[in-house]
């Protein structure tokens, strides 16, 4: 199975964080481990990070400022080796291109608009676009930019992969209609089938009996 899935690991706990990373092992999938602000601001987070070896490790910054400290961010995280890392795409063309300019290994991923936004927030923001067109456009944006690969809802890649051909991340991911906090939300099944290279999935891996979620993963992809 070439189902490729970074597991969220949104603590800032560390014993947790091993606690995904050995508990999700598996040969079935493609597994890769995902850390935000969360657990990197954290004290040791980052010392964690740095000791992990032998796994796909996903820096989720969602950086966003001017191109020079955008840049001199990506620089100062290059010691942690990590594989891919997020910039948001709102940072504007010339801070994309900047980054992606000293990324190097790195895969820069430019974040489309947040699956918590809806149209209703997006118009509370100031933004007149609906949510389809707005990550659509970005899409191409981060194409302008020879992003690495872009983050957006499962529910817009069908229209995104029109005009970005690389790969497309997709957080969101529920296997029912519980969506906490998010508002786009899709099963692991349906965004595989709607064209996601990787899905970013939290809570249900990581709340409870993790061993037995990834196994409700495994039998859920391939009903």
């Amino acid at each position: 199975m070439n189902k490729k899935i970074f597991i969220a690991c949104d603590t800032n706990k560390i014993s947790i964080a091993q606690k995904i990373i050995e508990h999700s092992n598996t040969k079935k999938l493609k597994i890769g481990y995902k850390f935000g602000l969360e657990f990197i601001n954290s004290k040791n987070g980052r010392l964690f990070i740095s000791k992990i070896k032998d796994r796909i490790i996903f820096a989720d910054l969602k950086l966003h400022d001017i191109p020079n400290t955008c840049a001199s961010a990506i620089k100062a995280i290059k010691d942690l080796r990590v594989n891919y890392l997020t910039i948001h795409v709102s940072a504007g063309l010339e801070a994309l291109k900047a980054s992606k300019k000293v990324s190097g290994k790195i895969k820069l991923i430019g974040v489309t608009t947040l699956t918590s936004i809806d149209d209703y927030s997006l118009k509370q923001i100031g933004y007149d676009k609906k949510l389809k067109k707005l990550v659509v456009h970005q899409a191409k944006l981060a194409n302008k930019a020879n992003l690495d690969g872009i983050v957006c809802s499962a529910q817009e890649v069908k229209y995104v992969k029109k005009v970005f051909k690389k790969e497309i991340i997709t957080p969101g991911i529920r296997f029912n209609s519980n969506k906490n906090d998010q508002k786009r939300v899709m099963t692991p099944k349906e965004a595989f089938k709607n064209g996601s290279d990787w899905i970013v999935i939290g809570r249900p891996i990581t709340n409870q009996n993790i061993k037995k979620n990834m196994q409700t993963l495994i039998d859920h992809l391939n009903k």
